[in-house]
Parts: structure tokens; sequence; C-alpha cells
């Protein structure tokens, strides 16, 4: 550098200065994140977004975060914009986009909080911006029926009958995916028609009402079939897969998607996997909403932050 020449790359505070590159302070970052109770999930994919962002930078020789520069950070947010698949050769979601940018933001918040760097280079990083969307198509009432009917109940080993419980809980809930895996026996109260979904999205706690049918259904699977699937120690969560293990969020999109691609019109038929429980939440919330429900508790069921969530919901 030239005397009298400033360097506009952010200066690590204090004895930081001589510590590691990006990978301990991303280790760091993460014990951080555990110690405040966020979700292994999110822990996990803060991680691995992040570990993108660092790959991108040693492959241009920058293995430290004061060596990060807005130019450099407005530089990696037109390579995540300009990214294409090597498979597909296809374009990162809008999702994904934001994912990544903001787990850089997060990041880079944490390391000036935490005093490693004196001011943050990403402060001023821009998010692509979304259009607001409404789901294409919502299943109706009767598509909701056949969609439920789909499942296979004459099938000798009672994954029928849980599906068929699974799919009811969906739609009388309007609960996410991933709330539904968690979901452990303990959770339903048949008697008084209620779901206690813990630590849902923003680590929230909160109870729902759940239907009389749907709670046919998980009287049923749970006395005449999930027995079978409890191994000596019964794990406690309410749905099993095959082998008595936990239920998985990708494991489940597919058994929603055969469901609704054996029973629905042709504009349902190439539902991708990852939306096809959303099928499910939003004709939930569009039928209450029909049905002459407030909005506010299709919010506080849904468990949104926002009306404007809900009403993109319906």
């Amino acid at each position: 550098m030239r005397p009298g020449k400033k360097s506009s790359a952010p200066r690590m505070a204090g004895d930081a200065a001589t510590k590691g590159g990006f990978r301990g302070y991303l280790a760091e970052f993460l014990d951080s994140m555990a110690a405040r109770h966020f979700s292994a999930h999110t822990v996990k994919n803060r991680r691995i977004e992040l570990g993108y962002f660092i790959d991108w930078c040693e492959e241009r020789s920058i293995g430290r975060p004061d060596e990060v520069t807005r130019a450099l950070l407005e530089r990696y947010r037109q390579h995540i914009f300009h990214y294409r698949t090597r498979t597909a050769g296809a374009p990162l979601s809008f999702q994904t986009q934001s994912k990544r940018l903001i787990s850089v933001r997060v990041f880079f918040q944490w390391m000036t909080r935490a005093h490693h760097l004196l001011y943050n280079p990403a402060s001023e990083l821009e998010l692509p911006r979304a259009e607001q969307r409404l789901p294409r198509h919502i299943l109706t009432v009767a598509e909701v029926a056949q969609v439920l009917n789909a499942c296979q109940l004459a099938d000798a080993s009672g994954l029928g009958v849980r599906d068929r419980a699974m799919l009811e809980t969906l739609y009388s809930t309007g609960m996410r995916r991933s709330e539904l895996v968690a979901l452990r026996a303990d959770d339903i109260d048949l008697e008084r028609g209620t779901v206690l979904i813990r630590q849902g999205k923003g680590r929230k706690d909160r109870a729902v009402p759940i239907g009389e049918r749907a709670c046919r259904w998980i009287q049923k699977y749970i006395c005449e079939f999930r027995p079978a699937y409890v191994d000596a120690e019964d794990p406690g969560i309410l749905f099993l897969a095959r082998h008595g293990e936990a239920m998985q969020a990708k494991q489940l999109s597919v058994i929603v998607r055969k469901a609704i691609e054996a029973a629905t019109p042709e504009r349902f038929k190439n539902t991708h996997p990852n939306a096809a429980c959303h099928l499910l939440r939003h004709a939930c919330a569009t039928h209450m909403l029909e049905n002459g429900a407030d909005i506010r508790f299709i919010q506080a069921l849904l468990g949104h932050s926002s009306l404007s969530t809900s009403r993109s919901s319906n």
C-alpha cells in the first residue's frame, strides 16, 4: 500500500487480528447460535450457506473477514445472481439467493457486535426483490377429499392409515411439514381436539385446534398400527417411518405429492415435492377464510407473525 493511502477493508479489532481466518470465526459464530438456542436445522443451514461464501472468497485468495469490502460483497451478489447449476443449467431460486445473502449479512453483523470487526461491510448488502405471488392453483374442498382418499388404506402394513392421518392433520391444522414431523405423541390431545406445536417457525410454541375427523384417523393409527413400528425404546415421535425411525420432512413431501398426483387434475400433476405440503396448508387457510374465519385467527393458526403473510397464504 502506498504511504498515506487508507485501506477500505474493515480492520480487525484488538487481538482478533492475530486469530485465524474465516473458518475459525465461522465455528465461533455457529457456537454462538447454538448457545442462543437456534434450532440445529437453522445452524446447519447457516454453516452450508456461509460455506459457499467462504469457498468463493478463498478461490479469490481472500481468507480473512477483514479483507472483505462492500465492493467484494457486491461481486458475490452478482455471482449468485448469474450462477447456473451444473446439472440443469438453471439459475438459483430467489429463496436460495436470499438465504445465502442473509447468512452473509447475519455473519458480519455478528462479527461487528462481537468486536471482531470495527465496522460491518455487509450493512448495505441488498437482497433480491421477490414478486409477491399467490399460489397459481388452490385445491378445492372436493379435490382435498380426493387427495385424502388416495391413501392406500388396504395396505396391511398400516402405512396407508399413517399417511391418511398425516394428510388429515396437515389439512385440519394448516401446520408446516417441519412441524408435523416434529410432533410427539403426547402433543396431541384427542379428547380436547388440540395440538401443541413446539418451537415452530420463530421458535414459538402454539396450540391449535384439530378437527374430529383428523382425530379419528390419528386415534386409529396410534391404537392399531403405530405400536408395530416402535422398537424397545419408543422415540415418542408421533408419525414414524417404515423402520420405526422419525419421519423426515422430505419423506413426508414425497408421500403428499404422490397422493396429490394420484387424485387431482392435470394442473397439480407436476407439483414439486417441497411444495406439496404447502398445497394443503394453502387450502386449509383458504377454505377457512371462505367459511367466515377471521384473518387474525388464521394468522395464529398458521403461526404467522404478520397479517400480510397470512393473506398471501390464501
